[in-house]
């Protein structure tokens, strides 16, 4: 016997099933009727429209249109350094654009680099109707945070997160993509590895933490001495302490993982320039993946950071909070992978 909803009550549906009846009954794709109700480009007017009133008549929650919006990208000083200096920002904005595109969205870009920057473009967004949210990129500032928490539109935060779990977030899996670069050289018999890094953001001290999740787990050193700290991301200062590393101590370590591929290619020229061949006397390992890594010699090993598909995701995430039932902040981690090229090998 099948069980019938009572008299008066409506039997419980899935989200799929419905938009699945408003297609056959409009004659549509699926995918049809999705962009259509988010209001994506690529949709015949006459045809959302017959979307958009079988969708009502059906008793489903239409969501909120967000095409012709505007998304105001706030960089911090870091994001506009990082972008003068190498691609990672620069291919970020790539994948907002793209998808901005796609979405029928306005992207504005903004410089932060001051609290007077960052109050004059928050209030600038809020007196704006047609500002939907924020991006902001690149992140790590507590005052900054505390003022987007209480902002009254959405706000995703990008290659950064919230301590507090109050604002949603996209970045890379830094802690499991260095313990996966960690492990790629324990593999090759690495037991001294060194940490070049840049202390100082969030996402840094995740990837140092990877790497001795790796260490920890095959019972390997991880003292702070095996940590190399420079003051910024240029490669001549990584290659600076390296080069000191080396003369204070000798060839204590037999691989470099640094925690970008500008400090791996300071790390390869601090260790060429002593003498030691890479990846002979020493493997040098980055993180990022940057086009420039498969033309250093010897080619860069390095993992992959899905740069592009940070801004991807992290307008998709804006966009739930405007078309969606409400839902908690996400921190969103997107997987990364190994490359391999020539600046690894067998101890």
């Amino acid at each position: 016997m099948i069980a019938k909803p009572e008299p008066g009550k409506r039997g419980k549906q899935s989200r799929r099933v419905r938009l699945e009846d408003i297609a056959e009954k409009v004659g549509v794709s699926l995918s049809t009727v999705s962009r259509a109700l988010s209001g994506e480009k690529g949709v015949r007017a006459d045809i959302r429209e017959r979307v958009v009133e079988a969708a009502k008549a059906a008793n489903y929650t239409v969501p909120t249109p967000v095409a012709g919006k505007k998304v105001i990208v706030a960089a911090s000083s870091a994001a506009m350094i990082d972008y003068v200096r190498n691609q990672f920002t620069l291919y970020v904005l790539e994948g907002l654009r793209d998808r901005a595109q796609v979405l029928g969205l306005e992207i504005i870009t903004r410089a932060v680099a001051g609290q007077a920057e960052e109050n004059a473009m928050l209030e600038e967004a809020l007196a704006d109707p047609d500002v939907a949210g924020l991006l902001f990129l690149t992140v790590d500032d507590e005052s900054i945070l505390a003022a987007m928490r209480d902002f009254g539109k959405p706000v995703v935060m990008i290659n950064g997160d919230d301590p507090l779990m109050r604002l949603s977030s996209v970045t890379p899996c830094n802690r499991s993509a260095a313990r996966v670069a960690a492990e790629h050289l324990i593999k090759l018999g690495h037991e001294r590895i060194l940490f070049l890094m840049r202390p100082g953001r969030h996402t840094i001290e995740r990837r140092r933490e990877g790497w001795r999740d790796a260490l920890v787990h095959h019972n390997l050193p991880y003292t702070d001495d095996l940590v190399v700290p420079v003051e910024d991301w240029l490669p001549e200062l990584a290659a600076q302490a390296i080069t000191k590393r080396l003369s204070e101590k000798g060839l204590d370590f037999t691989a470099v993982l640094a925690a970008g591929d500008s400090l791996a290619v300071g790390a390869m020229m601090g260790v060429q320039q002593a003498g030691y061949s890479v990846p002979g006397n020493v493997s040098v390992m980055g993180m990022d993946d940057l086009p420039q890594a498969a033309f250093l010699n010897p080619p860069l090993t390095t993992m992959h950071i899905p740069m592009r598909e940070l801004g991807y995701v992290a307008l998709d995430l804006l966009r739930d909070s405007l078309t969606s039932v409400p839902m908690p902040p996400r921190r969103v981690e997107l997987a990364c992978h190994l490359v391999l090229r020539a600046s690894t090998a067998s101890r």
